[in-house]
């Protein structure tokens, strides 16, 4: 038993650089050295951090106006890519929907509920969250006692609103009536509507997600702006520079 011990400890054989235990045939299997990462120390951070903090404030200090605008302006590019990062993790694949026949609506019967609708006080509100699980949940509670749900999208870019209502349509399964200039979306649940037993579908954002999702966004329209003005100062720059050199040396007449 002890010399059977013994072989099988010289067959399982390690080496020094991370090796694999030997097979019977005693070939070695090389495993990858894993890249250890250093530790830096504190006070290395807070040097490292000193140190880019010092040459952010000599470039924003410098007395060539250039290199001010462009260090303004590699930082906001450096933070546009960063938020375009962090707005790819809201992005929600759109899954395969249920077939689901159209139900034909006759002029009339559009007349009737665009009116009836109309009348109504009751509305679901789409705000700066924009559409998100809770909105249709509300969509499925006011359709319990009502044909027709009145939502309303407040605050809401030029031609947004129809890119809600098609989203909400989709989500929903309800049917669009009619989209007023003051952006309110007039849905109707269906004549064969049944409740769905999971009102706020799967594939949609939470309310705080939502809300992470605007405040991302909000700042990256901002930033695309503050590059644009800074580009066009860089521009403006370069032209008032080329004016100052050929006023200085002119040209010779032949």
């Amino acid at each position: 038993m002890h010399f059977r011990l013994l072989n099988r400890q010289q067959k399982l054989r390690f080496s020094s650089s991370a090796l694999r235990p030997e097979a019977n045939n005693g070939n070695r299997i090389k495993v990858k050295e894993r890249t250890k990462r250093v530790k830096k120390s504190r006070r290395a951070k807070l040097k490292e951090l000193r140190f880019f903090r010092l040459k952010a404030k000599k470039k924003m200090k410098s007395p060539n106006p250039e290199v001010r605008i462009r260090y303004k302006l590699e930082k906001a590019k450096r933070k546009e890519e960063w938020l375009i990062e962090k707005l790819r993790k809201y992005d929600i694949p759109k899954g395969l929907d249920p077939i689901c026949d159209p139900e034909i609506m006759t002029e009339e019967e559009r007349f009737y509920l665009k009116r009836t609708g109309e009348k109504k006080k009751n509305y679901v509100n789409v705000g700066r969250r924009g559409v998100f699980g809770g909105v249709v949940l509300n969509m499925h509670l006011h359709w319990k006692k009502h044909e027709t749900v009145k939502v309303v999208c407040k605050p809401c870019r030029p031609g947004q609103v129809h890119e809600y209502a098609e989203e909400l349509a989709r989500l929903s399964k309800g049917i669009i009536i009619d989209i007023k200039p003051n952006n309110t979306i007039l849905f109707y649940r269906g004549k064969n509507y049944v409740q769905p037993e999971v009102m706020s579908p799967p594939g949609t954002l939470s309310k705080q997600k939502a809300l992470e999702k605007y405040k991302f966004e909000q700042s990256l329209e901002h930033t695309g702006q503050y590059i644009e003005k800074l580009e066009l100062e860089l521009e403006e720059y370069h032209k008032y520079v080329a004016s100052y050199k050929t006023r200085d040396n002119p040209t010779s007449p032949v």
